[in-house]
């Protein structure tokens, strides 16, 4: 499985991922909010940080050497963790 999510096409969809949600954490942080308008806490935030970090070193090509690094900075989790992310965005709009 995770010599089909080293092609193109899935660093491609990494990349543009993690694009979308930086600009979307930078130009609306609004949506990072609870439905009253009290913030998200920083452990979720730190989720979503972590999951736009990988998916941009996912999109970039890079492969850690290391085994840990690897999975933690792979594709599963940064599309994962940047799922987290959009989904409070899409909860907001």
């Amino acid at each position: 499985m995770m010599a089909a999510l080293d092609r193109g096409w899935a660093r491609g969809i990494s990349l543009v991922t993690a694009i979308t949600l930086m600009l979307l954490v930078t130009l609306f942080p609004r949506a990072l909010t609870t439905p009253d308008g009290s913030p998200i806490s920083h452990g979720v935030l730190t989720l979503i940080m972590w999951g736009m970090s990988a998916g941009f070193v996912h999109g970039v090509g890079f492969v850690p050497r290391n085994r840990v690094l690897r999975v933690l900075l792979g594709p599963v989790v940064a599309w994962l963790l940047m799922g987290v992310g959009l989904f409070f965005y899409i909860r907001y709009f």
